[in-house]
């Protein structure tokens, strides 16, 4: 049985420049872990790493786009309204290769 949980982790409307705190930090921590995880499993394990691969460029795409979202909104002196839940589900393992 499946059991949802959901968080509120930002929500307001703020200047550029308090929009780019809390959003890079958010995406940094992100990009952080991934990059500790990618070299983790290259190194202590030699394993494929493609979807920390993956993340990293969706994370980095992520950050130029917002970037550029921010540079439009003190161009034009407006604010940036963020909302952004996060959804937990506990559910049965998946079982894999590795796992089984």
């Amino acid at each position: 049985m499946e059991k949802e949980y959901q968080f509120k982790l930002v929500e307001g409307q703020f200047a550029p420049s308090e929009a780019g705190k809390v959003l890079f930090s958010l995406i940094n921590n992100k990009i952080n872990y991934h990059n500790l995880e990618k070299f983790s499993n290259q190194i202590r394990f030699d394993e494929d790493c493609s979807h920390s691969k993956i993340r990293l460029e969706t994370l980095l795409e992520a950050s130029e786009y917002i970037k550029e979202l921010i540079k439009e909104a003190s161009s034009k002196d407006l604010e940036l309204k963020i909302d952004s839940v996060i959804q937990i589900v506990l559910c049965p393992k998946v079982k894999t290769e590795l796992n089984v």
